[in-house]
């Protein structure tokens, strides 16, 4: 069983948003579902660098804060589908946001990214 090594610090936004959302995925996941892709083989295409298995950890993740659902069909093969819950919904203008500032600095960001690289 995990164990945490750094107890939680949950008392101001960021650390409670960063705890919900720490994970490389987790935001491209919360976007990828609002735009439709809900099987995890979509969202596994989309997201072609993450592993299987680190994505269904991540979805289970948003599972349990609440972010999304997921409906499991009773039908041979099973079929999967997650959703954004309405508390997910909420975080959709914030992760555009980031997304803008991140398009609006990308050259910036991507030369100081490829420098701290070397």
């Amino acid at each position: 069983m995990y164990e945490r090594k750094i107890p939680l610090n949950l008392n101001c936004g960021l650390d409670l948003i960063g705890e919900v959302l720490y994970g490389k995925w987790k935001m491209r996941l919360l976007w990828f579902i609002e735009q439709g892709n809900k099987r995890p083989s979509e969202l596994q295409r989309k997201i072609p660098d993450a592993s299987r298995r680190v994505l269904n950890m991540q979805l289970k993740e948003l599972e349990g804060h609440e972010l999304i659902t997921k409906k499991i069909y009773p039908v041979v093969p099973p079929k999967v589908e997650y959703s954004l819950t309405d508390f997910g919904k909420t975080l959709i203008p914030v992760i555009g946001a980031i997304g803008e500032w991140g398009d609006m600095n990308a050259e910036r960001l991507q030369k100081v990214i490829t420098r701290d690289a070397r």
